[in-house]
């Protein structure tokens, strides 16, 4: 949520600035603004409330500098307005601030140390750059004020601070929120995601909690809490720029759906020797073999991708496998077994709810994995191992590739670990070939993009709400389709076990009621089929979508046969492609919907 720029040393700031504020607006796009300062007194502050298309026209020929900072904001404290966009500056004007983040205890800052300070915004932001400037006037430097502001707050952050008098500088500091600083050839960058500075340099260096940097054009100082300087190499990020652009498709979202047969693809490469044995580091297996039961960590769309992995790992691994919501985990713990494991799953690797379980995890001393998108992230370098997804960069909001990926890898690392076990089911699950298998069936439903066009149509172009019901896998597929079809085009959509819905839920059906019935599980295909049968004798408007082993005269969509542990992989593709074509009929941003960023940096 949100996203931070800075440069120091380059030539034409003001284009650094608006170019990498464009890569990182999937993660907010309320407001955005920057700061840019060229010396001998000129310096330029730009806000304005929408997309960077409308700061972009508001930035003028005259706003040049070799030094400046910006934001695009998603709104947690205060209204998206000018005044609460960032950068915020003090009334002195001689700070500029963008953070991501919040401050817990900005309100009793703003009491004891602020009461004659008149805002003019609502944020936690505006407290935090008038009280650096507070400490300022009393006597103390500009980092040595950063220092102690610093020292006062609580709660998440990742800062950059501008000094309007020393133009040669710039501070940083992080707790909680990702942060990256690039270093370049004469100039150096500040992004809180390598994508934003990618075209300006490939070397990043990652900072920890805690610590403050004060950056020129030809030195970056890093500091601990204590004021030691500390010596870090920056690392080599490999992504290919290219990967994070459009090309000739119109939104993010539909390039990432296609992507997803690729991927898999890719992941058997990566993972699985010429044998067909998935290839993951040693040590690794046998902290997981050692484990009596494993708690898979996660929100949202990686929640569900969860719940197919603890289906995987019980049956191909043989340990109890529990899936868990972060954001209830870390406040209200459930019992745990004597010997537990965590696997956090994540796109981002930044997910703060999953980041503080993480945090009680490791005070607790038992052992984690993280499974994501970004091994150079948070979650990856502080969990004793980590596995990379290998999806790709994924700019839209609603994921789709990082779902499908999680579900491979978990695939993968629980036919590693039974056969690390030696385990006689794992050795008879030929993962590389149900992985290519599920590539050529998600290609055969994304060629069918018309098709499920017209159904979006017909199910949904009217409706204000739908329902996606299903048994076994085919429930967890219900939940994130239905999340996928609420999330971008913001109909009430519910996932609901088929054998529920006469528990309560088919009270809510009525004439033309959307009900999207997945049916790839054949222990229960009847039941699951006796349930659509019974909603649809009450009115209800049915697409069934089955696989081709269970087919029958009248289904409206068929996905291909599939190791039913593993048709998530399938049956989330016309999922997501109902969704996207829903929200594109509606008029609506596919790619950017509304109250949403793509990576949940805050609680």
């Amino acid at each position: 949520m949100c996203g931070i720029v800075g440069v120091v040393g380059k030539k034409n700031a003001t284009e650094v600035l608006l170019n990498g504020l464009e890569k990182l607006e999937y993660r907010g796009y309320d407001s955005a603004g920057i700061y840019v300062n060229g010396g001998s007194g000129h310096d330029y502050l730009v806000k304005r409330v929408g997309r960077i298309s409308q700061l972009v026209a508001g930035v003028g020929p005259e706003v040049q500098g070799t030094m400046g900072i910006g934001h695009t904001r998603w709104a947690t404290n205060g209204k998206p307005t000018v005044a609460n966009a960032h950068p915020h500056v003090s009334n002195d004007e001689r700070f500029y601030l963008v953070h991501n983040g919040v401050i817990t205890n900005a309100a009793a800052l703003r009491a004891k140390y602020l009461s004659d300070v008149v805002f003019a915004g609502q944020t936690d932001t505006e407290v935090v750059v008038q009280l650096i400037a507070a400490f300022a006037r009393d006597g103390l430097t500009a980092k040595a004020a950063f220092a102690k502001t610093l020292s006062l707050l609580e709660g998440s952050y990742a800062f950059c601070l501008a000094d309007r008098t020393d133009p040669a500088h710039l501070y940083v500091a992080k707790n909680k929120s990702p942060l990256l600083i690039g270093k370049g050839a004469g100039f150096n960058v500040v992004a809180s995601d390598a994508l934003a500075m990618l075209q300006e340099t490939d070397q990043f260096i990652e900072l920890n909690d805690g610590e403050l940097v004060t950056l020129t054009a030809d030195q970056i100082t890093i500091e601990n809490a204590a004021g030691e300087q500390l010596d870090r190499a920056p690392i080599t990020v490999t992504i290919d720029a290219a990967d994070a652009e459009k090309g000739t498709f119109p939104f993010y979202m539909l390039k990432e759906i296609s992507e997803q047969p690729a991927v898999m693809r890719r992941l058997v490469s990566r993972y699985v020797d010429d044998a067909g044995t998935p290839q993951f580091d040693s040590a690794m297996l046998s902290a997981l073999a050692a484990a009596d039961r494993l708690y898979i960590v996660a929100a949202g769309t990686s929640y569900h991708a969860g719940l197919v992995g603890q289906n995987l790992f019980e049956h191909l691994a043989g340990v109890p496998t529990e899936a868990y919501l972060a954001s209830e985990f870390g406040y209200h713990q459930p019992l745990l077994s004597a010997k537990p494991m965590f696997i956090f799953l994540t796109q981002s690797g930044e997910t703060a709810d999953i980041r503080q379980v993480l945090v009680n995890v490791k005070q607790a001393g038992y052992p984690s994995l993280t499974l994501t998108n970004v091994i150079t992230s948070t979650l990856a370098r502080e969990a004793d191992y980590a596995v990379e997804l290998g999806a790709g960069p994924e700019i839209a909001v609603a994921s789709t590739k990082a779902y499908t990926a999680q579900v491979a890898v978990e695939a993968l690392l629980a036919k590693a670990l039974g056969q690390h076990k030696a385990l006689p089911l794992a050795a008879a699950f030929d993962v590389a070939h149900q992985l290519s298998l599920a590539a050529t069936g998600q290609q055969a439903l994304i060629d069918q993009q018309d098709k499920l066009h017209e159904l979006a149509t017909e199910m949904f172009a009217q409706t204000r709400n739908a329902f996606f019901i299903g048994r076994g896998t085919d429930y967890y597929v219900s939940l994130e389709a239905a999340l996928k079809l609420k999330e971008i085009s913001y109909v009430q959509a519910e996932g609901f076990a088929a054998g529920e819905l006469k528990h309560g839920t088919i009270a809510l059906i009525e004439q033309d009621t959307p009900v999207v019935a997945f049916i790839t599980d054949p222990i229960t295909a009847a039941r699951t089929r006796s349930n659509a049968e019974e909603v649809e004798a009450r009115g209800a408007k049915v697409l069934r979508i089955a696989s081709a082993a269970l087919a029958e005269p009248g289904d409206q969509l068929i996905v291909d046969d599939l190791d039913p542990m593993l048709t998530p992989l399938l049956t989330i593709i016309p999922g997501q492609l109902l969704a996207y074509f829903t929200s594109l009929d509606r008029g609506y941003d596919v790619d950017r919907p509304r109250n949403l960023a793509k990576s949940v940096t805050v609680e």
